[in-house]
């Protein structure tokens, strides 16, 4: 007997259309609020090939942590000139209509006693959840952002965040990762300074500091001091003794292999005081090598120009003019213990960090750098 065939057997099935999956969105925005002790900065950006594009951006100066050293609190004027600027960074997220963003705030909010009160101030008044983060992350956000910079020929790697309440140094060890793998190396970083899940050759964390003195803290703490040279003298040897327990600090460094990679507003401006631009322009800074000496030669120029000279600097500015000198003391500690032919000054950091770290996370990089 022939086997018996079903009903309908032989005909031809109804094609069915598999469900696709979703797909990352290769043109949504995605933005990056960096709230620190004297700035309030946000980017807007859109993902393009292994990095983005800047859409919109927003930076001033809003003095947050004014008289924090003294009184532990953050002021009613700071805080209010604060969320005058975050009423203008949400409308800007309302405006391009972002749906992915951080929006983080770091010193000035983990040491007040206030802070809690001032977050919901913002949440009330402007819709923007803020979110305090660790010292580490805030160190790790700086590194990623600054791993383009890295030459294929450093052996050892100090990342140097000088922020306005906190300084972060990350001291790293390449020297076990090929050439061609470092700078990617530290961009694994994102998962964590002690990880071990990658497959590949890892930059290795010696140590990392967060020193809680950056360019507002450490000019209050020696605002008392009338001579403008000895107060230099003294906001210099101040941050040293806050490096003793940095693990690489005793260790004499040769300069050979070795790099300094220094994201801040200081930074950018002695390189551009170096360069002698008129106006700042972020093509020529971002990137650019300096040694040791000439950037002891922009600081002993600082001093000479004295605080009215330092005014009347294009570069510099009747708000920046103690900043600038607070950060370049705490940058000539650091080229004291570790003299360099290579500092790379970085004019990125933690917004970028940020918008990196989202991306990679979403899958919305080409050849993603993580």
């Amino acid at each position: 007997m022939a086997p018996r065939r079903s009903k309908g057997a032989g005909a031809f099935p109804k094609a069915v259309e598999p469900q696709a999956p979703v797909g990352p969105d290769q043109d949504a925005l995605y933005a990056a609020l960096d709230l620190g002790t004297n700035s309030c900065r946000m980017l807007i950006a859109q993902p393009k090939g292994s990095g983005f594009h800047v859409v919109d951006s927003f930076s001033k100066s809003v003095q947050l942590g004014t008289g924090l050293e003294r009184t532990g609190r953050l002021s009613r004027s700071s805080m209010l000139r604060t969320v005058q600027a975050l009423r203008i960074c949400q409308q800007k997220l309302k405006r391009n209509r972002v749906k992915r963003m951080r929006l983080v705030t770091t010193e000035a909010c983990r040491r007040a006693k206030n802070s809690r009160d001032f977050i919901r101030q913002v949440k009330r008044e402007t819709g923007l959840k803020l979110e305090v983060i660790k010292p580490e992350e805030e160190a790790r956000l700086a590194v990623i952002s600054c791993a383009p910079l890295v030459s294929t020929k450093t052996e050892q790697l100090l990342v140097v965040d000088i922020g306005g309440g906190s300084t972060e140094l990350v001291w790293i060890d390449l020297s076990s990762v090929p050439r061609r793998d470092r700078p990617s190396s530290i961009m694994r970083l994102h998962a964590g300074f002690h990880s071990t899940d990658s497959p590949f050759p890892a930059a290795k964390v010696v140590d990392w500091i967060s020193v809680p003195l950056g360019v507002a803290t450490l000019r209050d703490q020696f605002n008392d001091v009338e001579d403008d040279a000895a107060r230099f003298a003294l906001m210099s040897w101040f941050f040293e003794e806050h490096l003793e327990n940095f693990a690489p600090y005793r260790d004499e460094q040769a300069r050979e292999g070795f790099q300094i990679v220094g994201t801040s507003g200081t930074v950018t401006t002695v390189a551009a005081s170096h360069l002698g631009l008129k106006r700042y322009d972020r093509t020529k800074v971002d990137g650019l090598r300096m040694t040791s000496d000439q950037i002891d030669r922009v600081i002993r120029g600082y001093l000479e120009l004295g605080p009215q000279g330092r005014r009347r600097d294009p570069r510099i500015g009747d708000d920046r003019q103690a900043l600038i000198m607070s950060g370049s003391a705490i940058l000539q500690a650091l080229l004291r213990c570790w003299p360099t032919d290579r500092l790379s000054v970085a004019d990125r950091g933690l917004r970028e960090g940020l918008l990196y770290a989202q991306m990679s996370a979403d899958g919305v990089l080409e050849d993603g750098p993580f």
